[in-house]
């Protein structure tokens, strides 16, 4: 990309994000973290970053940010804390979920929380960037691939889940399903 184009990329951005690029970037995984944090930065945001649930809301109580992008699952807690945190603080922060684990049910909780969108993990730059910048009431664009049988069966067992409080038993019952089966499926990584 030659230096002009570069610019043109980078006012282009800027014109998407308005005068506060303040972005709070709160995930346990380091390494994602982190090339997150730059690709941001390199499309015109101002960004703090948090590794727990406990240091994105002292970082929302101390400056609570015009974007976020805040993980369900943190190694001490609930993303949900965070959103709520910054929500206490200020209303018109852009707020888009990250999950690893597919849960729909959560993500849906955390839309009725305040975020805007909510990505699956792996989400890449463009993906955060394009949900982050999403004009109100602009369409999101059907993804290329949708989700297969398995996935969609898969997403549903993991919202009963959710719902039952994560108790295997009473979701296996709702479920129509045997204990050792549910579990066995809860152990396995999300099919594609």
């Amino acid at each position: 990309m030659t230096e002009q184009n570069h610019d043109n990329f980078a006012a282009s951005d800027e014109d998407h994000i308005g005068p506060d690029a303040s972005l709070l970037i709160v995930d346990d995984d380091g390494p994602f973290l982190r090339r997150l944090a730059r690709a941001m930065e390199t499309r015109g945001f101002q960004v703090e970053t948090a590794e727990s649930v406990a240091e994105g809301v002292a970082k929302s109580k101390g400056r609570p940010p015009k974007y976020a992008v805040v993980d369900l699952r943190l190694g001490d807690g609930n993303g949900l804390d965070v959103i709520e945190a910054i929500r206490q603080r200020r209303d018109d922060t852009r707020i888009i979920v990250l999950t690893g684990y597919g849960n729909i049910a959560t993500a849906v909780t955390a839309v009725k929380l305040g975020a805007v969108d909510y990505l699956a993990k792996p989400a890449d730059a463009d993906d955060v960037f394009s949900a982050l910048t999403q004009r109100p009431g602009e369409k999101a664009e059907l993804p290329e691939n949708p989700m297969s049988a398995d996935r969609v069966r898969w997403e549903h067992i993991q919202r009963v889940y959710e719902m039952c409080e994560r108790n295997v038993s009473e979701t296996a019952r709702r479920l129509n399903m045997h204990r050792r089966t549910l579990q066995r499926i809860l152990a396995k990584r999300a099919p594609k």
